[in-house]
């Protein structure tokens, strides 16, 4: 019974997968993955088509990061749970989506890009419609993570398709612009678009939303993604010997490397988030040695989760993936701790600060274009010495905000740091898209976005340490204090790999 238990999700995956097949293969002239190329003629780059049906399939996990914010209190109302109880629901989803975004990742490698991007649309539609029907607050939750099971697909499924689409081997700014631009937009409309929903139909229409949108993104995804080249699980399960299929599978996904990694984050987290009152010393040991054995095990497997041989060989990606995870410290201690300090020490209403909010999030969208052409003339590296800059520079000005700060200043110091975003963002996906292996693409981008969610997994300790149990301007300034040296370090990285490119280049 255990083992067929064991079985149930490559069975729902094996399911799902020959779904997707049969839907594709009624659709007459769909592409094959080597004829990809030829639908970029004459440049060789992916066609618009191609990105659209990617960049709906990636503004789901940036849009259900965000849009569940507003929504919390009514949760907590309804299910009857504390606040740090309703709040699992935005560490359950940061964790899931840490620990499946290179499992996706892999799966788009070993599967076809196109059939785990479809796949993960459906999951999401599936776990939206049960969330519906949750009869208490744990199965909420796991709904919850089983949506960060399913956006965690697109990106690494979409740039991988991307990248087997592209001929000419450089970073293409414009498409990784759009994409960029279509997260920026679905973090920065997601409390808007939530909490219009949520107050004239209830936290539920935050779920009920994502059907149609991921219906769309199927149909989109069939219609204009290019079809893969490798067997899909529906394929490979009609074999004889389907336990053997299982088990191949079950090795590729590297099971026990996924207990230590997650296990690392959860412990960690678990010691950081304690430090405010008690702290629980026992969970620092853990993590480490939960680290420890994540690195000793995935050097010797030959199909490791956490692919650290690659990395090992790859130092240039190491500190692609070490700068995103700053970045992303930076711009979640700041769309965190801003509302809780605009509605807790200057007094605003819920709305008001979201508003006040939509500088930060809203802004890269403008800056985005620059970057991209500043990164198709002169590379990452002038982008994110600019958006580094710019980041230490607004991490100072917060500085200054205090109770009597006119609105007009806090506004002003939202767009200092919000344009940042555009430049950081766009420039990091270009310098993974270069230094990235083209057949390791789909695991190194899952990698990638597990440095994003383990950035908002510290911001949010670093606000359990600076706040504590009570809102002051003075823990806003202390957060500042650390966003600037991390800002810092940033400005420092990025000009020393700069330098060292310009070296190798002359």
């Amino acid at each position: 019974m255990a083992r067929e238990r064991n079985h149930l999700p490559i069975a729902l995956v094996s399911a799902v997968s020959g779904f997707v097949d049969r839907v594709a293969a009624r659709r007459g002239g769909r592409l094959d993955a080597s004829g990809a190329a030829k639908s970029a003629h004459p440049t060789q780059r992916p066609g618009r088509r191609l990105v659209g049906a990617v960049m709906a399939g990636t503004l789901l996990n940036p849009l259900n990061s965000s849009m569940i914010a507003v929504a919390l209190v009514l949760i907590q109302a309804d299910f009857r749970v504390s606040v740090a109880t309703a709040s699992w629901l935005l560490s359950g989803f940061a964790l899931a989506a840490a620990v499946a975004q290179p499992v996706m990742g892999r799966f788009a490698d070993l599967f076809g890009p196109r059939r785990i991007f479809c796949t993960g649309l459906l999951v999401v539609g599936m776990a939206s419609a049960l969330a519906l029907l949750a009869p208490a607050f744990g199965w909420l939750s796991a709904c919850r993570m089983l949506q960060a099971l399913g956006t965690s697909a697109a990106y690494p499924a979409g740039l991988a398709i991307m990248r087997a689409s592209d001929h000419q081997g450089q970073a293409p700014a414009g498409t990784l612009g759009a994409l960029s631009i279509a997260s920026s937009v679905s973090v920065a409309l997601g409390p808007v678009l939530g909490g219009f929903l949520a107050a004239r139909a209830g936290w539920p229409a935050i779920f009920l939303v994502n059907v149609p949108i991921t219906a769309v993104g199927v149909l989109l995804a069939l219609g204009w993604l290019p079809a893969d080249a490798t067997p899909g699980l529906a394929t490979m399960g009609a074999s004889p010997s389907r336990r053997a299929v299982v088990r191949a599978v079950l090795r590729m996904v590297d099971l026990p490397g996924i207990v230590l990694f997650s296990g690392m984050l959860a412990s960690l987290l678990a010691f950081l988030l304690s430090l405010s009152g008690d702290p629980r010393w026992p969970w620092l040991p853990v993590a480490l040695v939960a680290a420890a054995l994540l690195v000793r095990r995935e050097r010797g497997v030959a199909e490791p989760f956490l692919n650290v041989r690659m990395l090992a060989a790859n130092r240039p990606l190491v500190g692609v993936y070490a700068q995103f995870a700053g970045v992303n410290i930076v711009f979640y201690a700041v769309f965190f701790s801003l509302p809780l300090w605009l509605e807790r020490v200057r007094g605003f209403e819920s709305g008001l600060a979201g508003l006040l909010l939509l500088p930060v999030a809203g802004v890269g969208v403008l800056a985005t274009p620059i970057a991209a052409r500043l990164i198709s003339r002169s590379g990452p590296g002038p982008a994110l010495i600019t958006g580094a800059c710019l980041l230490t520079v607004g991490s100072l000005l917060l500085l200054v905000c205090n109770a009597t700060t006119p609105v007009l200043v806090l506004l002003a110091v939202g767009v200092v740091l919000g344009i940042p975003n555009g430049f950081n963002n766009l420039g990091l996906q270009a310098a993974l898209y270069t230094q990235a292996p083209a057949h390791h693409m789909g695991a190194a981008s899952g990698q990638f976005q597990t440095c994003r969610y383990v950035g908002a997994i510290l911001s949010t300790s670093l606000l359990g340490l600076a706040f504590g149990t009570t809102v002051t301007s003075h823990g806003l300034h202390r957060i500042a204090s650390v966003l600037a040296c991390v800002s810092g370090l940033l400005l420092v990285a990025s000009l020393t790999t700069r330098q060292r490119r310009h070296v190798r280049g002359g």
